[in-house]
């Protein structure tokens, strides 16, 4: 456990790339298989259940430091992260620990799961055992919140480097349904096949870099592939030896979110891996994200939902086909092959279901097209031809009106790689969408914002009156969130627990990509990614927008 603490402390001091993989090869060449496992599960982001709620976490707290729960509140407010409030007040440790980062798990933090009762001796146990960092790391293991700044991309690295294999190989063996046990950690490391050619692993995502110069520095616009950046949730559809999986991009399998979609699956060819967007769909046209939301984080969804908001797969890449690796392949033959595939499915989907006019592409998808059954939900993701870059910045233009997120450009000749690479593939997004909004309430931050008011909440008019209609935290630059801070403690007019209400007279323009009704709102709006784009200095609170002009923005 020590070592592994070592490894978090080397890792959050520093945001050098680099030092970061050093700090994680080394780790895994001297860890034994039993932690180096445990700890590449935490690193790469999986999580174990909860095992205490945060309040009986903080009572058991309170009782062993003797601090009155009024006392660990305030500090938890001035510190601003739970785990790490919990590690400073309670005394220090009475024993040197020598517990492995596996015992930590597999005997304190998996029993204390279903301890009950007792597992209030179990943590006060562990607790007493170990060091500060050792009781943050622990607790924010208890908690289900541990995080520290690595991408998988970079344990990737490490771990390919102390195998002696390519990035690319290790990433695709982190996929997947993997155990953290000893034995897949040494098949992790060492490669064996049943490992490299397990059924449900999914392939690591290809990532789109923003395109922020001219589209002209692209080149010839002959050399690029170009469709919509649909606005959706990533996905890979596996069917191999007969089995059919829907993973997401946070390496969930969604086969019981999108039913519809793995049932279709079963009519594609075997030994075959698409990627592509999951979109809400409704008459041949995609919807507004907030649909797909209802059928997110469900473990069943019933037919009603299933008709109500009705999903599709847009496949727009071949990864696996014939149960060969295609991704070295050149992009134009992977589409070719690809529009092949869909298009034969869809045809025998179509002669099943006594439809003699399957769609395949149109020139715009959300013109009038010969409509297939509703339970069609494989679509290819069509292509934009256009004449010239002036031309394509005008269809941008078109994006929101079409629910789509922008412009997708693909070199043509790109293989698929792994993570963010620069050069092949730009996605060009729409301007997001701004409002004036007034700061009426604001919050601590947490961790090394704890000591400031950074969450802010904004309102717009109506009635005369500010309603609260988004939240925010980020846009701004130290030295203006200093002077926010400022003002909200020189001009709180009430407070509410930890939140302080304070004199309405900042004015921001805040940014966000959608809106939409909410029911759960004041406002009876809901706006999707808001943060702050500017101080509006210029502005008093009476130029601010109202909540008329947000309507009707969205019924635009």
């Amino acid at each position: 456990m020590k070592r592994f603490a070592q490894l978090y402390s080397e890792l959050d001091q520093t945001n050098r790339t680099n030092e970061k993989v050093a700090a994680l090869e080394s780790y895994f060449r001297e860890a034994a298989p039993a932690d180096a496992v445990w700890a590449l599960y935490f690193l790469c982001g999986r999580k174990l259940p909860q095992a205490i709620n945060s309040t009986s976490l903080r009572a058991i707290a309170a009782e062993e430091s003797q601090l009155a729960p009024w006392l660990l509140d305030e500090c938890y407010q001035a510190v601003g992260d739970l785990a790490e409030t919990l590690a400073l007040i309670l005394p220090q440790a009475n024993s040197q620990s020598s517990l492995a980062l596996h015992q930590l798990v597999e005997e304190r933090l998996l029993p204390l799961q279903v301890a009950g009762q007792s597992g209030r001796a179990l943590l006060l146990r562990t607790w007493r055992e170990l060091d500060s960092l050792e009781r943050f790391i622990w607790n924010k293991l208890i908690t289900g919140n541990f995080r520290v700044g690595v991408a998988q991309t970079l344990v990737a690295r490490a771990l390919a480097a102390v195998a002696g294999i390519e990035a690319p190989v290790m990433a695709h063996r982190l996929m997947g349904q993997w155990q953290p046990n000893a034995r897949d950690f040494e098949r992790i490391i060492n490669g064996k096949a049943s490992l490299d050619h397990d059924l449900a692993r999914p392939y690591p995502f290809f990532l789109a870099s923003p395109l922020n110069g001219p589209l002209a520095e692209l080149g010839d616009l002959q050399d690029w592939q170009i469709e919509w950046k649909w606005d959706g949730i990533r996905g890979q559809l596996i069917r191999r030896q007969n089995q059919v999986l829907v993973w997401s991009r946070g390496d969930e399998m969604v086969n019981n979110t999108f039913p519809e979609i793995a049932a279709m699956a079963e009519a594609l060819p075997d030994g075959i891996v698409l990627d592509g967007e999951i979109l809400a769909w409704e008459n041949e046209t995609p919807q507004p994200f907030g649909r797909l939301q209802r059928r997110l984080g469900r473990k069943l969804v019933s037919a009603k939902t299933q008709s109500q908001f009705p999903v599709v797969f847009l496949a727009f890449d071949l990864l696996e086909w014939e149960g060969n690796d295609w991704r070295q392949r050149p992009l134009k033959e992977r589409h070719d092959q690809l529009e092949a595939i869909v298009s034969e499915t869809m045809s025998n989907i179509a002669v099943k279901t006594n439809n003699s006019s399957p769609i395949l592409e149109t020139p715009d998808l959300f013109e009038q097209s010969t409509p297939l059954t509703a339970r069609l939900s494989l679509r290819l993701s069509p292509l934009i031809h256009v004449n010239s870059w002036e031309d394509l910045a005008r269809l941008r233009a078109e994006s929101r009106a079409r629910n789509v997120e922008g412009i997708m450009l693909k070199r043509l000749t790109s293989q698929y790689g792994v993570g963010r690479l620069r050069g092949d593939w730009w996605k060009w997004k729409i301007e997001p969408l701004v409002m004036d909004a007034v700061l009426i309430n604001a919050q601590l931050g947490h961790g090394r914002r704890a000591s400031l008011y950074t969450d802010y909440t904004f309102g717009v008019w109506h009635a005369g009156k500010l309603v609260p209609v988004a939240k925010a935290y980020s846009g701004l630059s130290d030295e203006e969130i200093a002077e926010v801070d400022k003002f909200v403690r020189a001009n709180t007019e009430d407070t509410f627990g930890p939140i302080r209400a304070v004199k309405p007279e900042l004015v921001f323009e805040l940014a966000f990509e959608g809106i939409q009704k909410s029911t759960r709102h004041k406002s009876g709006l809901a706006v999707r990614f808001p943060r702050m784009n500017r101080w509006r200095r210029d502005k008093k609170p009476k130029d601010a927008d109202t909540l008329e002009t947000l309507q009707a923005l969205m019924e635009k």
